[in-house]
């Protein structure tokens, strides 16, 4: 009697070891199941919300692209000829002016406006449009209708001159110069879309008519 109880009670505890093992095996096997796909499942989730770098790049292109406008286009060709124009003006100054005052101004108007041709015309690139040709020193006329240039007679005759004849000659188309670009520069603020190109021409604007001041003074007219 008492080996056949003992017998039961361990067939009774191995069933129930069994069992409890099998109730084990499929909950982790359970568990290891949901939490794969939920990683699955989070992971496509993420993957489809963010964007790949590729696509942000392009994307990030195509709006920096998308944000000017005709007035961008404009201003920066007339500005970058405007510039030139008066890059090779400053730049006959130093063998020709006799005022220390004049060649100053002539050096700080070039060191200015060279970097800024740069900046436009990579704008320009980055918009896939043309860059404008450099006729600057070719005497050609380049006055066309982009308000303060001068006319090829007006270049020679500045090249022509010297001392205090070239001061006087260069303040006075240099003026006439200026006063065109703050012109150019107050219509890109107010027409421009492009970021960049409204800051310069507000930049243009403060800068240049602060040297039309001193001009004035210069010539003795204020």
């Amino acid at each position: 009697m008492t080996a056949h109880r003992t017998f039961v009670r361990r067939a009774a505890f191995a069933a129930t070891a069994g069992a409890a093992a099998l109730v084990l095996a499929a909950c982790g096997s359970d568990k290891s199941a949901g939490g794969h796909d939920m990683g699955a499942k989070e992971s496509g989730s993420a993957a489809a919300a963010s964007p790949k770098a590729d696509d942000h790049g392009k994307a990030e292109g195509r709006n920096s692209a998308d944000a000017h406008n005709s007035a961008d286009v404009s201003f920066s060709k007339e500005m970058i000829q405007h510039h030139r124009q008066a890059v090779e003006m400053a730049g006959l100054a130093e063998g020709r002016a006799a005022s220390k005052d004049v060649k100053s101004l002539a050096a700080r108007i070039e060191g200015a406006q060279d970097p800024e041709i740069e900046n436009m015309s990579g704008w320009l690139t980055a918009w896939g449009e043309e860059v404008p040709a450099d006729m600057s020193g070719m005497g050609h006329d380049m006055s066309s209708s982009t308000p303060g240039m001068m006319s090829a007679g007006d270049m020679e005759a500045l090249k022509k001159a010297s001392g205090g004849d070239f001061d006087k000659k260069f303040l006075v188309m240099m003026v006439k110069h200026h006063e065109g670009a703050v012109t150019m520069g107050r219509t890109e603020k107010s027409d421009g879309k492009y970021g960049p190109a409204t800051r310069l021409a507000a930049d243009v604007v403060t800068a240049q008519t602060a040297e039309i001041e001193q001009m004035n003074k210069m010539l003795g007219k204020s």
